[in-house]
């Protein structure tokens, strides 16, 4: 099997982001920036092509990765990222060890504030568990995904119309499909602290955003997965936007994704 990485970058000198990032495999970088233009370039015995795009928007970044991906496996990253030194080859084990799945999701060390997720025990990703996955820690087969006609949401995530979950819907999407998905304890890197290209606070448009993100998730049970989050994470996130009307924006956001 051969691995390949989708790199999704804004503004990028792609002749070192493969040393910054510490590529050891074949790679697609997608620089989303001011001109158009196509480069190619060897790295540590590997292919690194880069495409820049006067375009703007993740998902759309994700999908021209995917339109030109070849390799068996694909894993997402964003330019942040830094690989620890064989990563590729514990992706590959892994795809060796869990044969008969389609998609597996590996840890990534972030900042306190950013983390979701820490897989501690391998086990079966469903619909209900699926929401809190970051598209760095999504290794699939292309054939299946290629098959099942499935790519980014050009509606969520830095540069589209809504804030983030365009990552959420793709998982959706590939357990809507019956993909078998695995999270496994396996670290493959760190994610770099910066500055969130998308995240501005809690605020009106962010629990709006969130509303309109729940309609398409959850569809029917989006008001009570609303009511489930902010009593979650409401001590949190409702500081300066108090619960009750943070709950009237995530509704009102969940009427406009209906229509």
């Amino acid at each position: 099997m051969r691995l390949e990485v989708l790199v999704s970058a804004v503004n990028q000198d792609v002749y070192t982001l493969a040393e910054r990032m510490n590529l050891q495999c074949d790679a697609i970088i997608i620089n989303q920036t001011d001109h158009f233009s196509y480069d190619e370039y060897e790295h540590k015995g590997y292919t690194i092509k880069c495409y820049s795009f006067n375009e703007k928007g993740v998902g759309l970044s994700r999908n021209n990765a995917l339109l030109r991906a070849t390799g068996d496996i694909l894993l997402f990253s964003d330019e942040d990222i830094v690989y620890e030194d064989g990563y590729a080859e514990k992706v590959l084990q892994q795809f060796e060890e869990y044969k008969n799945e389609d998609m597996l999701l590996f840890n990534m060390k972030v900042g306190e504030a950013r983390a979701t997720y820490y897989t501690e025990k391998a086990h079966r990703v469903h619909i209900w568990n699926a929401g809190r996955y970051p598209t760095y820690s999504f290794a699939v087969r292309r054939k299946k995904l290629h098959a099942a006609h499935i790519t980014f949401s050009l509606l969520f995530g830095g540069g589209a119309q809504y804030s983030n979950g365009e990552d959420s819907l793709f998982l959706k999407d590939c357990l809507s499909e019956n993909f078998r998905v695995y999270a496994v304890p396996v670290l493959l890197g760190a994610e770099t602290e910066r500055e969130s290209t998308w995240f501005r606070g809690y605020h009106e448009k962010f629990f709006f955003d969130r509303g309109v993100l729940y309609h398409f998730l959850y569809g029917k049970l989006a008001i009570l997965m609303a009511m489930r989050f902010l009593l979650a994470h409401g001590k949190v996130m409702c500081q300066t936007i108090p619960i009750k009307e943070a709950f009237r924006l995530m509704r009102k956001g969940i009427r406009e994704g209906a229509h």
